[in-house]
């Protein structure tokens, strides 16, 4: 990839280590630039230490604090307010996925995540060719 195209920087949030990286190594491969956080704590200093990040991917479920409330979070706060999330959950009960439209969150995905599902959603957010980890020629 040329150095004059910066690639899309994603913030991925999810307490469970193996599936993080796991995720974090798929998102490299078709281009994006990944930071991890296995906490909303850790998530909210990412965002602090990287303002370029372009979207966070969230778990919903997660033991100190939820996905919800770091959205939350962001909503209320001004500078990132309008920061693209999307969740990901093993389950979502209808008032969570209720108050996620609220929130106006991007996408939803039932884990397991299908990979191909999402790397179309972020190559229409980011108008690129995630097949080849490119930026599309218009």
């Amino acid at each position: 990839m040329p150095a004059s195209q910066p690639r899309e920087q994603l913030l991925l949030v999810d307490d469970e280590e193996e599936a993080l990286l796991e995720l974090a190594e798929l998102l490299e491969n078709h281009g994006f630039r990944c930071h991890v956080a296995t906490s909303v704590k850790v998530a909210l200093q990412q965002l602090t230490r990287h303002p370029d990040i372009a979207l966070v991917i969230t778990d919903l479920n997660m033991p100190e604090e939820s996905g919800l409330s770091l959205i939350k979070r962001l909503r209320e706060h001004t500078a990132r307010q309008h920061l693209p999330v999307i969740v990901t959950t093993g389950h979502a009960d209808p008032d969570v996925v209720g108050e996620l439209r609220k929130l106006e969150v991007l996408d939803l995905f039932r884990k397991p995540i299908y990979h191909i599902r999402l790397l179309e959603t972020l190559g229409n957010l980011f108008a690129l060719d995630v097949s080849q980890g490119k930026r599309a020629v218009h």
